[in-house]
């Protein structure tokens, strides 16, 4: 087969059956193989803005050594930013101004980005987290999510 193999997710790789004299493809850490190509999907892509609490697995972040508010609080914070997300008149100021409440108030390392975790397998994320964002479609924003970092609001982008 001469088809080009450079779309192959991480880990995959193309290999040659001795006894079926046929290509087919490896996963070296899942030791997987199949005939059909692996495919890059479902790949997720999705923002967050998180507020953590004193409950919150790692209660500290960037904007704070040492957090103390209670997650009653947070789930507060978390939903007058989505109140004032959905002010908004289209998705593209929504995703705007979701850019800009992460990064000056998300209690995530992503704040940098504007909350952007880039694109990720499933899998990757904490199951609450991943379930947000699989019943979301790409440009939605979730209701308040909560998981063991805290309660944060998504918003999917792939």
């Amino acid at each position: 087969g001469s088809r080009s193999h450079s779309a192959l997710p991480p880990n995959w790789q193309v290999r040659v059956s001795q006894k079926y004299d046929r290509e087919y493809y490896f996963n070296t850490v899942t030791r997987e193989s199949r005939w059909d190509p692996p495919t890059l999907s479902p790949q997720l892509g999705a923002k967050h803005i998180l507020a953590k609490h004193r409950g919150s697995r790692r209660p500290s972040s960037w904007r704070e050594e040492n957090i103390t508010r209670s997650e009653s609080e947070a789930h507060d914070i978390i939903t007058g930013y989505l109140n004032d997300i959905e002010q908004c008149d289209n998705a593209e100021d929504k995703d705007k101004m979701f850019g800009d409440i992460a990064e000056k108030f998300s209690d995530c390392s992503s704040a940098k980005r504007g909350g952007d975790l880039g694109r990720f397998e499933r899998g990757a994320m904490q199951k609450p987290f991943e379930d947000a964002v699989l019943a979301l479609k790409p440009g939605e924003i979730s209701k308040p999510i909560k998981t063991d970092s805290g309660v944060h609001i998504i918003l999917r982008t792939h």
